[in-house]
């Protein structure tokens, strides 16, 4: 198989600071002056519909209110600025030319979409990429989603999600990059530079970094509820991978749903104003989620739609999506004065100049045929493929059960995830195929032709309260099973595992488990699927456990019984064809966790970057913080095994000792000590050890991918400057880097041993 260097985008360091840098502009100076000129010729009426993006759904959706006004008329009143739900390319250029040619003043319509991971193609869903630890993977994918979705007249992408996820029942953990701020904000700036391109190289594309902010913070876990975060974790936590977006010239923010410390994020002035605009020096526009406008009356925040407008004017969301809340309401405002010329101007100006920067006065149709679908998928099936394997993390691999030997004779596939393309495909895989997609059964028996692959679901799993998403996006869903159909499809699992060489169980959830409205209460495999894994690991076969699943499930009991664990995530389109190639070793697997990975429901949140507190874990007569259960867990953040072993030695610093704004080189050699070329991840982490705020006992300031043939060592060095020192402190209410005395770790995980040390100087 091709070498990944060869197919993904090179060029993004491992190293990627969280930044202090000034952002990028996401227009020009000439973007804004066209904006400005056509703003002088435009009416109030006209500056208003550029505030307003409906929902496009061609027939009547369960509980929205049915539209008297066709789409099409509210285009030539001029009353829409952007839609959102419409992929037909068709039906896109039809709309367009009513814009631009029986309109006033020809202003196009720009149109959006959730392209999350793929549009044509799907890439690994944003945490498996986050798993790969390679920025370069996450910009490729979302150059591929851009071209795809450029072709189909979309200009706009309502991803990179950037919420910090530190409870994993959170079920939009699968869109963003885990628990981290670093490992974050390099994900962040990749996916924007991958949707709108590198500054010189500019795509016609935009990129919408959300949900601003703290969304991921859910209290319970639970999607849409409120979230409370202090200053200290908002600006050292959750808003670096925003920083970081806005700094790569991400074009558009999307506000949150949730009430952060008791004010929506849709009305709130300090998260939009104070921090997005001022502090980050953003420029481009704020979109709001969802009917979030309108929603804050439902909130209890705005007395009725009215206010609600005049609130979200106020706090800067530019544009109104869904909800209805500015077009029926602002020019009221502007006439009572209660929303003056110059501001209706300030909020109408930054998406005049996004639509002047993307070409789409100039260029503003879809240039898709019939074969473009097609055509995309060839283009970008094979580094699909192999950007899916190289997120797979090995958690287990006892007695060297992988990599599965090529002669093997009769193999089972056991599960409800092992013959389903459509899961694979992941959440917010909306335009995709299912009959485009490879699922894992298909994958192994073109990978094993010679073998007897079999397949049977053996468990059927559900949600107990399906959401209003279900149904409508992803896999269909199943005719839920009786009680004898249960038994009788168990029965035929295990027959299928006893008559077998080895056994390949595809656990998880399903795709429609792991997105937005689909919280858990727990970490459990779903249905009876702990119970068809203890059922055949009993029949004493070689047993493979793929987990198929974007949050960390309980394997509690598979660590210690299961030889071989693999976490697959979703791969995407050609996930089959990759996971069937990290089976016989065709692949090697290299990924890392980027979440820490609890035992049970009951440890969260756990995650690695905690404070010491009086009675820290490695001081002596520790045990644990629970009574009943170990506090350490299961998997630490950054690990992953791989069918090669490494080691990471010598490590060494450029100096013992540093100025306030000076920087220290960290070098270690890693070397691989295996038989096979493969992928390890050099991580390094650093703790002050005493300041004006207690600091995390490891924060990542550092790693790289390297790929190394069997006995090949190489140096990595990283910089430990001021950037990676400096935080904002709550005693000094503002950022600080200072004096003091600071650890240092090199290892390829959080749990790394090899230290050494330094001192800041004032």
């Amino acid at each position: 198989m091709r070498s990944l260097s060869v197919l993904l985008l090179s060029g993004l360091a491992g190293a990627v600071l969280c930044g202090t840098a000034l952002a990028q502009a996401p227009t020009t100076a000439r973007d804004n002056e066209r904006a400005n000129a056509l703003l002088k010729q435009m009416t109030t009426e006209e500056k208003i519909g550029q505030l307003n993006q409906p929902f496009f759904f061609p027939v009547p959706v369960p509980g929205m209110k049915t539209d008297p006004v066709s789409y099409e008329d509210h285009v030539r009143r001029e009353e829409i600025g952007s839609f959102l739900f419409l992929t037909d390319p068709k039906k896109i250029n039809e709309l367009q030319k009513i814009a631009v040619t029986e309109t006033r003043l020809h202003i196009p319509i720009l149109f959006g979409f959730d392209v999350i991971h793929g549009f044509d193609t799907e890439w690994p869903v944003p945490i498996a990429t986050a798993a790969s630890w390679d920025p370069a993977q996450a910009e490729a994918g979302q150059a591929m989603a851009a071209e795809e979705a450029g072709h189909a007249g979309l200009r706009w992408s309502f991803a990179p999600m950037l919420d910090i996820a530190r409870d994993p029942r959170w079920g939009r953990i699968s869109e963003g990059a885990g628990e981290d701020p670093y490992l974050g904000a390099a994900m962040a700036r990749a996916q924007v530079y991958g949707f709108q391109g590198r500054p010189g190289s500019p795509r016609p594309f935009m990129a919408t970094v959300k949900h601003f902010a703290g969304y991921g913070a859910a209290e319970g876990g639970r999607d849409y509820d409120a979230a409370y975060i202090s200053e200290e974790q908002m600006q050292n936590v959750y808003l670096p991978p925003f920083r970081a977006g806005v700094e790569a010239g991400a074009g558009t923010v999307m506000s949150a749903y949730m009430d952060l410390n008791d004010v929506p994020a849709a009305g709130n002035v300090h998260l939009l104003h104070d921090l997005l605009r001022e502090q980050m020096g953003f420029k481009g526009f704020v979109v709001s989620d969802a009917f979030a406008v309108g929603s804050l009356v439902t909130q209890g925040f705005a007395k009725d739609r009215l206010d609600a407008a005049a609130r979200g004017a106020a706090a800067g969301v530019n544009m109104d999506m869904g909800s209805g809340t500015y077009l029926e309401n602002l020019k009221k405002l502007v006439d009572a004065g209660k929303v003056s010329a110059a501001q209706l101007d300030d909020l109408v100006r930054p998406i005049l100049a996004a639509k002047y920067h993307l070409g789409l006065f100039e260029h503003p149709y879809a240039d898709a045929t019939d074969g473009t679908h097609a055509e995309m998928l060839a283009k970008h099936r094979t580094a699909e493929r192999i950007a899916a394997a190289r997120t797979a993390v090995l958690l287990r691999n006892e007695g060297g059960v992988l990599p599965l030997s090529k002669t093997v004779k009769k193999v089972a596939v056991i599960g409800p995830l092992g013959n389903s393309g459509a899961d694979m495909n992941g959440p917010w895989s909306l335009t995709a195929k299912g009959e485009d997609s490879v699922s894992v059964y298909a994958g192994i028996k073109a990978k094993l032709p010679g073998a007897d692959v079999e397949f049977a679901e053996g468990a059927q799993i559900a949600k107990a309260f399906p959401s209003s998403f279900d149904g409508l996006f992803g896999a269909k869903l199943e005719t839920p099973w009786s009680a004898d159909e249960a038994a009788s499809e168990m029965k035929k699992a295990l027959d299928l595992a006893a008559n077998s060489d080895v056994v390949v169980m595809t656990l998880g959830e399903l795709a429609g488990m792991d997105f937005e409205y689909s919280s858990r209460s727990s970490l459990t495999l779903p249905g009876k699927q702990q119970e068809l894994l203890e059922r055949i690991q009993a029949l004493g076969k070689p047993v493979v456990l793929l987990l198929f699943s974007t949050r960390p499930l309980d394997l509690q009991w598979a660590s210690q019984h299961v030889p071989a664990i693999m976490d697959c995530y979703f791969g995407g389109t050609e996930a089959g064809n990759a996971v069937a190639d990290l089976l016989v070793g065709d692949a090697v697997p290299g990924g890392k966790l980027p979440v820490t990975w609890p035992r049970t429901a009951g440890q969260i949140p756990v995650y690695y970057s905690h404070t010491a507190s009086h009675k820290p874990y490695d001081s002596e007569g520790f045990t644990s913080r629970y009574w009943d259960l170990e506090t350490t867990p299961l998997y630490p953040f950054g690990y992953g095994l791989s069918y090669s072993t490494f080691t990471i030695s010598d490590l060494k610093l450029s100096a013992k000792s540093s100025p306030l704004n000076g920087a220290i080189k960290a070098t270690a050699t890693v070397t691989n000590t295996g038989s096979v070329a493969a992928d390890e991840v050099i991580q390094l982490y650093i703790h002050q050890k005493y300041g004006s705020a207690s600091r995390p006992v490891r924060e990542l300031k550092g790693f790289e991918r390297v790929t190394l043939k069997a006995g090949e060592k190489r140096e990595v060095t990283f910089t430990i400057g001021h950037d990676e020192r400096n935080y904002w402190s709550a005693a000094k209410n503002g950022w600080v880097a200072e004096p003091s005395e600071f650890d240092v770790w090199v290892g390829d995980s959080s749990a790394a041993t090899l230290h050494d040390s330094f001192r800041v100087l004032e």
